[in-house]
């Protein structure tokens, strides 16, 4: 696919787009009462499974907005009258961020997730993704792994992090071991004791990751990508990061893609249908079987897993087949994110840098 193809193909994308568009919005001075924004919030708090509880509205004219109708249409129509400033890197990677940080499994997908895949919404998205593609500042999302440029990243507690994170005292064979074992028990337990009807209110471990060590790359003013690009974030203010060495001949599996994802769940599948359904039902509204990669297999043949940003926005939080009866789904990765299976990677000895954030999503 072409990358303005892939960038409407998956929530993730569509989101990115949305996001844009309101951003340049924003910065052409439109009249809010009449903005393409107003239109989003409307529209998409109508749109909203779970209406009133992620927003709520109150004070002077909350009871004419409830009652405003707005409409994929007007959203498309306002969409299509948004000047397109020139593309910089500072808010494309506004964009991306919002958009990771609005990434949720466990529930269905948000108002302005229904919104931006409508007919014709999507259709107007359309322009946002061709002016996006020629920009160089998003070259680097199809990109495989940055070898020479990987950071790790810990949040909140700067004095026990690299140290005490048992992700880092303990070997990735010991943790892959473990969390192995852990799976098998999970799925054996939740399919004695939860309910069979995936639309049954049940939760449990939606996310699909490795829970091993992660970098990502440096952004182009120097921030490790992970800084930028969490999933579902919880406001961190404090964080920090260490670079990490990567010697040469390393074996990293690059996914770029749902169908390198669906590669490695047929290579090393392990069944999670019973401790997975109900959550990713919620957000996929698919039932039948679900797996993973099984990453202890895994890590006998790749020191890493390596999400290119292009993989994660075209396929992150989509129901991928695997084969006739059974689907997974990407879910808690972050853009160009890299797990290590194996302890080939390792932290620098130098100092760490510390990394505040003033506002959210801006470190």
């Amino acid at each position: 696919m072409s990358t303005d193809e892939w960038l409407l193909s998956g929530p993730r994308g569509r989101r990115l787009l949305l996001e844009y568009a309101l951003l340049a919005e924003e910065h052409s001075g439109v009249d809010a009462e009449d903005s393409f924004r107003s239109a989003v919030f409307l529209a998409s708090y109508r749109l909203d499974v779970d209406q009133g509880a992620g927003v709520v509205m109150f004070g002077p004219g909350a009871e004419e907005a409830r009652r405003t109708v707005v409409t994929a249409e007007d959203v498309a129509d306002r969409l299509s009258r948004v000047p397109l400033p020139e593309m910089t890197a500072d808010v494309l990677r506004s964009a991306l961020a919002v958009a990771v940080d609005h990434a949720r499994y466990w529930q269905p997908p948000s108002g302005e997730d229904v919104l931006a895949a409508t007919a014709s919404v999507r259709v107007e998205l359309e322009r946002i993704a061709e002016h996006l593609a020629p920009t160089p500042h998003a070259q680097w999302w199809s990109t495989g792994l940055a070898a020479a440029d990987q950071s790790i990243v810990g949040w909140e507690d700067t004095d026990t992090l690299f140290r005490d994170d048992s992700a880092v005292t303990r070997t990735a064979a010991e943790t892959l071991r473990d969390y192995g074992a852990r799976t098998v028990t999970q799925e054996e337990r939740a399919a004695s004791e939860r309910p069979a009807d995936p639309a049954a209110g049940s939760s449990g471990e939606w996310w699909s990751v490795p829970p091993t060590r992660s970098s990502t790359r440096s952004l182009f003013d120097g921030t490790p990508a992970e800084l930028w690009f969490v999933e579902d974030s919880t406001g961190w203010m404090r964080a920090v990061s260490r670079r990490l060495r990567i010697p040469g001949g390393v074996r990293v599996y690059e996914i770029d893609g749902a169908q390198a994802w669906a590669q490695l769940c047929t290579e090393f599948p392990v069944e999670v249908t019973a401790q997975k359904r109900h959550d990713w039902y919620s957000t996929t509204c698919r039932a039948g079987r679900w797996s993973i990669p099984d990453w202890p297999r895994v890590a006998e043949h790749y020191d890493g897993v390596h999400l290119t940003a292009e993989g994660y926005l075209a396929a992150a939080g989509t129901a991928i087949s695997v084969d006739d009866a059974t689907s997974s789904v990407i879910a808690g990765w972050a853009p160009d994110e890299t797990y290590w299976l194996t302890d080939t990677a390792t932290p620098d000895s130098g100092e760490a840098q510390v990394g505040v954030r003033h506002r959210r999503g801006a470190p």
